[in-house]
């Protein structure tokens, strides 16, 4: 069994980062159908505000984890296992720093100020290019889509080791794991 975890800060980030991760891509599909309508400006609104938060958080995380590094993960995993839980972790990272920069670069080339929650204002990346601004939607629609797909193997990779190999790795992100902190 695995008994050493991440430390409290870094799993309440992780699953807030979770929870908004999702609720941003939903929202983002939720509104796409919607014809332009006080409602559709409204979940583009918190669809935006959720992404750089979660763009602020990912930062935050990365510090945090700079300082914290990840505990010692205590397995024998074939090497292939390994590198794609790396991997893995890599991609998920990276795609959470780009998916935000692109939206910001997509707002920018159509000519829309990115806020956050009305407190400030985002300045502008580029110029205003509907081209552009078109281009970059695609992207960023491929890399959040790209992002979930990454999820969603990693909520199996962490549910076939609980209820498969039984080896105790999804308590090093949860709270009812071992009190011992990295």
């Amino acid at each position: 069994m695995n008994k050493v975890r991440y430390t409290s800060i870094a799993i309440i980030l992780h699953w807030v980062m979770a929870l908004l991760i999702f609720a941003t891509w939903s929202i983002a599909i939720a509104v796409d159908d919607i014809p332009l309508s006080p409602l559709r400006i409204t979940g583009i609104s918190w669809h935006k505000w959720l992404g750089v938060t979660i763009f602020f958080l990912v930062v935050l995380r990365l510090l945090w984890r700079s300082i914290h590094p990840a505990p010692a993960l205590n397995l024998a995993l074939p090497a292939w296992q390994e590198r794609a839980m790396k991997l893995t972790h890599l991609a998920l990272y990276l795609l959470m720093l780009l998916i935000p920069i692109v939206g910001w670069l997509m707002s920018s080339a159509k000519g829309y100020t990115v806020n956050y929650f009305g407190l400030f204002e985002l300045p502008d990346l580029v110029d205003k290019d509907k081209a552009l601004g078109h281009q970059l939607k695609e992207i960023h629609e491929f890399l959040a889509n790209g992002l979930m797909a990454l999820v969603g193997l990693h909520i199996l990779a962490a549910l076939k080791h609980q209820y498969i190999d039984k080896d105790g790795l999804l308590s090093r992100m949860t709270f009812g794991g071992s009190s011992r902190e990295k």
